[in-house]
């Protein structure tokens, strides 16, 4: 992660392992890009900590989507 960026992924990581989040969400222009970012906890059965999954997505195609594309309108 970006050195600026880091205590605010800390800050995540350590709300996740006290149990008081289990997801965050933000999104962000980057370069010629708008990422959406986010962070889900992996717990246990018992709710459990165990570590944490980071799904970054471009999403500046979907940005520009209009109108209605039904089910297998290919």
């Amino acid at each position: 992660h970006p050195h600026e960026s880091v205590e605010v992924v800390n800050k995540i990581i350590e709300s996740f392992k006290k149990g008081e989040k289990n997801h965050a969400f933000f999104w962000i222009p980057y370069k010629n890009k708008f990422l959406f970012i986010q962070y889900y906890a992996v717990v246990n059965e018992k709710g459990e900590y165990k570590g944490i999954v980071e799904v970054t997505q471009d999403i500046s195609e979907i940005q520009k989507i209009t109108g209605v594309k039904r089910l297998l309108d290919w």
